[in-house]
């Protein structure tokens, strides 16, 4: 250990070695605007934009989806018997469900 600390100790008596030391740590950890929280900011920004484009493309679909129920009457019935298991007066509706 005593080695190390006799190689490395000219170079901190370096005036311009050691500020650039203390602004390094500066911008890495205590600014306001380090390199961490910055890092940090970007892969969010990232993750961000996936789930906007995810959320871009569900809303292509659903209007589509909604001017098809709109438009025809025999799609909407069948997302109503489908998805709300509505029925006719004189229907009997039975549900499967299958195991995985």
């Amino acid at each position: 250990m005593r080695k190390i600390w006799n190689r490395v100790l000219p170079y901190l008596k370096n005036k311009y070695i050691l500020t650039f030391l203390i602004f390094f740590v500066w911008m890495m950890f205590l600014d306001s605007h380090n390199l961490v929280d910055r890092f940090l900011s970007i892969r969010r920004l990232n993750r961000m934009e996936e789930e906007k484009e995810y959320y871009l493309k569900r809303i292509e679909k659903d209007s589509a989806r909604m001017n098809e129920l709109k438009t025809d009457r025999e799609n909407l019935e069948k997302f109503a018997r489908e998805q709300y298991l509505m029925k006719k007066e004189d229907e009997d509706i039975f549900i499967i469900e299958f195991e995985d």
